[in-house]
């Protein structure tokens, strides 16, 4: 459901019930959030207040605001070559990872800085760990390839009191690797996140792109926008989205006692028969899917354990109590 459509008066039922994004934009109190975003405020044919969503412009200034507004983060800067990440999104995949550390938990969500997330490719908005830190407390890790990615991210962290302490950035050595040169053999995680660039080549990349623009603005685009293509090493790699997970998954055997649940969005359904596959070579005791639904774009969360009940029951009554 596209904002500014007649019908998106109701509530975002697709998104997660502790979305704080479920109901329409309040664009009035995100304007105050954001003076800069009240002047691109205006009626749609509808006569219903709206933004130009196929504007980066705009899209950054909303979410800056959205961040502000829900989550009480005051700076928000990163360079424009890098991916905008939409909020509402990024958050469902946090409040779903919460709610599978609650399943063995007592259907508790655990909270606090005895939890730990790993962000494989915090990138330079590092916005899932200021979600997971402002909604559950918990420690992230994030790692990045990229040196001013993991610049920018320390730069958020280190301008926001809530964030600070509770964020370490990480810079990944090697491009081909998750957890090794990042996570050391004496480290614990409680979860692992990654969103994968998903596209094998820059042409494949920039088609996709266009095909956004297309659908947010309902006008044909020739030239790509940046915010929504984002610098190569965030939307793009060799073998795009397959190979990337498929490394995880063989990586994440190697940590297999160092970490309860790895995870990594999975895009494109094509991919999930193939990474059942992987999962199950690697002999991975416990495999979810988690159904996500933003927009007009269908995802899921596969997560995986290599930990037994026994194993899982220890982990949380020594970690977490």
């Amino acid at each position: 459901m596209k904002q500014g459509d007649k019908n998106n008066e109701v509530e975002k039922t697709r998104l997660h019930p502790r979305n704080k994004n479920r109901e329409r934009y309040d664009l009035a109190a995100l304007a105050k959030a954001s003076p800069e975003l009240a002047t691109y405020i205006k009626p749609n044919k509808f006569g219903v207040e709206t933004v130009d969503f196929s504007n980066p412009v705009v899209v950054k200034l909303l979410n800056k605001a959205l961040l502000n507004h829900y989550y009480g983060v005051e700076y928000w800067e990163f360079p424009d070559e890098n991916l905008c990440p939409p909020i509402p999104g990024r958050a469902d995949y946090i409040h779903f990872i919460a709610d599978l550390l609650s399943e063995n938990n007592f259907g508790r969500i655990p909270k606090g800085d005895k939890i730990t997330c790993f962000d494989i490719g915090v990138g330079a908005n590092c916005i899932y760990p200021i979600i997971g830190v402002t909604e559950y407390g918990w420690k992230f890790i994030g790692s990045d390839i990229d040196p001013k990615s993991i610049a920018s991210a320390q730069n958020i962290v280190k301008a926001n009191a809530s964030l600070q302490g509770k964020i370490s950035c990480r810079l990944q050595d090697n491009p081909k690797d998750a957890f090794y040169g990042i996570i050391n053999r004496e480290e614990f995680i409680d979860v692992s996140i990654c969103n994968p660039p998903f596209h094998a080549s820059a042409e494949e990349a920039q088609k996709g792109t266009l095909r956004k623009l297309k659908n947010l603005s309902g006008k044909s685009v020739k030239t790509p926008e940046l915010n929504f293509a984002g610098i190569s090493n965030e939307l793009i790699c060799d073998g795009g989205e397959h190979k990337f997970i498929h490394n995880i998954i063989r990586e994440s055997q190697k940590f297999s006692k160092n970490c309860y649940w790895f995870s990594t969005l999975v895009s494109k359904q094509s991919n999930l028969k193939g990474i059942y596959k992987a999962l199950e070579k690697e002999k991975a005791l416990e495999v979810k899917t988690i159904p996500l639904g933003t927009g007009n774009k269908s995802s899921r969360i596969v997560a995986w354990t290599f930990l037994t009940k026994a194993e899982q029951k220890e982990w949380i009554e020594t970690r977490w109590k």
